[in-house]
């Protein structure tokens, strides 16, 4: 039997949702890798292998599955965690950064003393589609004085543009898998 590269082995195990949550959309749906114990672990030991030598100083992860894949990911490094949030979530005080969705906007937060000046951050989500919450949670990131080292998903969504974005905007993108179409 042929043995699967880490991308085509996870790709196998994500599940696609036609018409959700609207008409047209193709929902890349990430639960199955987690459900699995076999999978999950190929996926969190891959981002571990990645970012072993790459030495951030702590994990930053994006509501909500940024922290299942995030916190995972920090504990196996041995570093801290750290949750970016949607508005109003967070207890102590805190910076925001609002973005632009598709209709409308959001805000995300960041407690202050979270990152400190020149700490070296890894980025989590689970997907990029149009870029927005990474973006936003860079900039967070950044208004504490932390370096983001790199975004990291496991899925990214080309024809959105968002990963492009984020490149242009200055920030280095990983994923694992890359789904053409919506």
């Amino acid at each position: 039997m042929e043995e699967l590269n880490v991308s085509d082995y996870l790709r196998s195990h994500i599940r696609t949702v036609p018409d959700w949550p609207a008409p047209g959309v193709q929902f890349r749906d990430i639960t199955p890798l987690l459900q699995n114990p076999r999978v999950f672990r190929v996926l969190i030991d891959a981002f571990v292998h990645r970012y072993m030598d790459r030495r951030p100083d702590v994990v930053a992860g994006l509501d909500a599955r940024g922290f299942i894949l995030g916190s995972v990911v920090a504990y196996e490094l041995g570093l801290g965690f750290v949750p970016i949030r949607k508005k109003g979530k967070l207890p102590f005080t805190t910076v925001e950064e609002t973005y632009e969705l598709e209709y409308g906007s959001a805000t995300v937060e960041l407690h202050t003393d979270a990152v400190k000046p020149g700490q070296r951050v890894l980025l989590v989500d689970d997907l990029i589609a149009t870029g927005g919450t990474m973006m936003a949670g860079k900039r967070l990131l950044e208004k504490l004085g932390g370096t983001v080292i790199e975004g990291a998903a496991i899925v990214d969504l080309p024809e959105l543009g968002g990963s492009e974005r984020l490149r242009e905007g200055g920030l280095d993108v990983f994923t694992f898998v890359r789904f053409e179409g919506h």
